[in-house]
């Protein structure tokens, strides 16, 4: 499996993964992700490989113990290490340049959920833009009718 961060600066690769993955909806993943919910895969400590970009990355310890792994250059998040010695880490699926075909488990941490954030509900989707006279996403790059 191959990963980077969004500005390439930061390129590690990694064998395998081990286990489940769900998508974390709990307040630390969500402000470490931007997003919803945190994605994340267990890869063997042993296992992870930093390719280039080892000097260009950032460490943030968010709680005792847990130390978020960042690009310093273009923020990224790519993977948190918890413990001192830990035989595993959380490695971004957001990070992977290569194709994941394992499916979700579960969410977890409904209870501390964002309110706009329903999992479960049904809506359109689109392989790419959608025209802006059914969607209009202001601020992005959709490209007008």
């Amino acid at each position: 499996m191959e990963a980077s961060c969004l500005c390439k600066a930061v390129q590690f690769s990694f064998p395998r993964s081990v286990g489940d993955f769900v998508y974390c909806h709990c307040r630390s993943c969500r402000k470490a992700s931007g997003s919803a919910f945190g994605a994340n895969i267990s890869v063997p400590t042993s296992e992870l490989q930093i390719q280039h970009g080892e000097d260009n990355i950032g460490i943030y310890e968010s709680s005792p113990g847990k130390r978020r792994h960042f690009c310093k250059s273009c923020g990224s998040p790519l993977f948190t290490k918890v413990g001192d010695d830990p035989p595993f880490v959380r490695v971004r699926l957001g990070s992977l340049d290569s194709d994941f075909e394992q499916s979700p488990s579960a969410h977890i941490f409904m209870d501390h959920r964002a309110s706009w954030d329903e999992p479960t509900r049904q809506m359109n989707s689109y392989g790419e833009w959608p025209d802006t006279g059914v969607i209009a996403i202001a601020g992005s790059r959709q490209p007008d009718e």
